[in-house]
């Protein structure tokens, strides 16, 4: 019967299981695990493997390192995930293979790793700069993942990343504008050619890439609707059509009639357009909002766009993306039902909204402590 012992090494904890001689060869078989933080740690993982062994299901020894792991895998899973998501794997797998990459696989242990969530916080970035909390656990979702896959194939014992704790990262923080601010800013910018995506944009709550990948097979003008089935995101530099970012992300959304007219009238400018450029007229898919010859418009370009006509204007600073956070924080003041605002936007629950713009929900208690008072005192 397989015996195992416990015992302190390196500044943490550490177990080893003496299997007995092999039937085989007659040498000694031993499984042997460090790095657990405490002896508790090493206790359970202890347990895990004696009770693994008394099913016989203990993992082969195996020299492959960390970077030929997460190599093959990659290559495992590039058919489930949207361009934008493989993009965001391959660099939290650089990350990774960097300062983990020749760890054999089998050796990796949950403190390691959070020594290499330290070393990503202080050091990660482009020449030596720090990493953010968010960047960093995106590399922790990744590996985690990547480990949990090799548990389940039989590769490694445990996954160790499901072990190791990565840093907390505190709410993103946004800045917004007043409905005042939004009534300014789009009186100063009407005559620019920009001004009817940044409109859809304000009265929507749309991501950046669904605006620029928006069809007019997708606007149904007559309806006062659209549908959101696609995106257009920058990878690597490169415009890119795909998916949406999930399911919930693919979702009509309802227009009102100032957009609905400022669109109509965006459509026969456009059309005009394109009469003027003739054969010039870049033969893109039916895209709604295009540049001057007909192309699709780069995203980052398009945010530097905002970004200059914002500096212009005098008003407080904010990114592409606060217009986003704008729209939410205005429609839940103005007491639209957060589960509206959830499906308007896409997020995958109501929960998420919810957490996001939790300042507004106190001002909407205190809205709402009064309502049925006033029914019943009126």
């Amino acid at each position: 019967m397989a015996r195992g012992s416990v015992r302190r090494k390196d500044n943490g904890w550490s177990f080893r299981v003496d299997l007995g001689p092999d039937p085989a060869t007659g040498k000694r078989r031993q499984v042997a695990r460090q790095g657990f933080r405490t002896r508790k740690e090493a206790e359970s993982s202890l347990g895990e493997v004696l009770s693994a062994i008394s099913v016989g299901s203990v993992v082969s020894r195996s020299a492959a390192t960390t970077e030929q792991f997460l190599d093959d895998w990659l290559a495992s899973q590039q058919h489930r995930l949207r361009p934008t998501s493989l993009h965001s794997y391959k660099m939290a797998i650089l990350r990774i293979k960097r300062r983990l990459g020749q760890v054999p696989v089998q050796a990796l242990t949950p403190l390691q790793i959070e020594k290499f969530y330290a070393e990503l916080l202080r050091t990660g970035g482009r020449g030596g700069t720090p990493l953010s909390a968010k960047t960093v656990r995106n590399s922790h979702v990744v590996l985690r993942k990547a480990l949990s896959d090799a548990e389940r194939l039989g590769l490694v014992h445990r996954n160790a990343a499901a072990a190791a704790k990565p840093p907390t990262s505190s709410r993103p923080e946004f800045a917004t504008w007043s409905s005042d601010d939004l009534r300014d800013f789009f009186s100063g910018i009407r005559n620019e050619r920009i001004y009817p995506a940044l409109l859809v944009l304000a009265t929507t709550g749309m991501r950046r890439g669904e605006l620029l990948g928006l069809r007019w097979s997708d606007v149904d003008l007559d309806g006062g609707q659209l549908a959101v089935v696609q995106t257009l995101t920058a990878i690597d530099g490169v415009p890119t059509f795909g998916a949406t970012k999930s399911s919930r992300s693919r979702r009509t959304v309802y227009i009102d009639s100032q957009t609905v007219r400022v669109l109509r009238e965006h459509r026969r400018r456009q059309r005009s357009e394109r009469l003027v450029a003739g054969p010039a007229w870049t033969t893109t898919p039916d895209l709604v909002f295009r540049d001057e010859a007909g192309g699709l418009i780069h995203p980052d370009r398009f945010s530097r766009q905002f970004t200059a006509l914002v500096a212009s204007s005098g008003l407080t600073p904010i990114r592409l993306h606060d217009l986003r956070h704008t729209y939410a924080t205005l429609a839940l003041k103005a007491g639209v039902h957060p589960k509206v605002v959830s499906e308007r936007l896409g997020h995958a629950t109501v929960g998420i909204t919810l957490d996001l713009y939790s300042h507004v929900t106190p001002a909407i208690a205190r809205d709402a402590a009064g309502v049925v008072a006033d029914r019943i005192f009126e």
